[in-house]
């Protein structure tokens, strides 16, 4: 399986809120104890893991967000992978901060990181998981990239804290369990 988190790399953008599948993957990992490596020709970050006995593939894309599509369709080359073995995590502000949308395939709602994926991939069959960062009532470029408050902050805490048992969820019982017992 092949986790991607969607966001942007650098200090400037860490804990902001379109570093939401950044946040997941990351919390994956350091619950299984890997590390993250620049994997300059995938144009990604990329930690493999054994979860349960299962090989799991976490990436974060180094081509900042509206360029995802690049890394992803690399690292799935690369791979062989199929896209039902592949699942991508990002923000949402269309859902309410720390609310779950998990899905077999759907648009890019408007996202530009899902919109550079889903050209790449020539393809919309994929899993994703969509957290909700809440909508903005400022300008829309300013509140993804900025930070949550602090209320904000302690609830999406909460939900990423859930991602290593998420992915166990996926990787034992398939993406209708998940959907089934995640998605609220």
């Amino acid at each position: 399986m092949i986790i991607v988190g969607l966001g942007n790399v650098g200090k400037k953008y860490e804990k902001t809120r379109h570093n939401t599948g950044f946040m997941f993957v990351d919390q994956v990992a350091v619950v299984e104890g890997a590390k993250f490596k620049l994997e300059k020709d995938l144009n990604a970050l990329v930690c493999k893991c054994d979860i349960d006995g299962k090989p799991c593939v976490l990436v974060k894309p180094t081509t900042y967000m509206n360029n995802s599509g690049l890394a992803v369709g690399k690292v799935m080359q690369y791979y062989k992978a199929n896209l039902d073995e592949l699942l991508v995590v990002y923000d949402d502000m269309d859902l309410p901060v720390g609310a779950l949308r998990i899905r077999k395939l759907g648009g890019s709602g408007g996202h530009n990181g899902m919109k550079s994926i889903i050209e790449v991939l020539n393809s919309e069959n994929f899993a994703r998981i969509r957290i909700g960062i809440g909508h903005p009532e400022e300008d829309t470029i300013d509140y993804v990239l900025g930070k949550f408050n602090r209320s904000d902050a302690k609830l999406m805490k909460e939900k990423i804290e859930q991602a290593p048992l998420m992915v166990k969820a996926l990787l034992d019982n398939g993406l209708d369990y998940l959907m089934n017992n995640f998605n609220k």
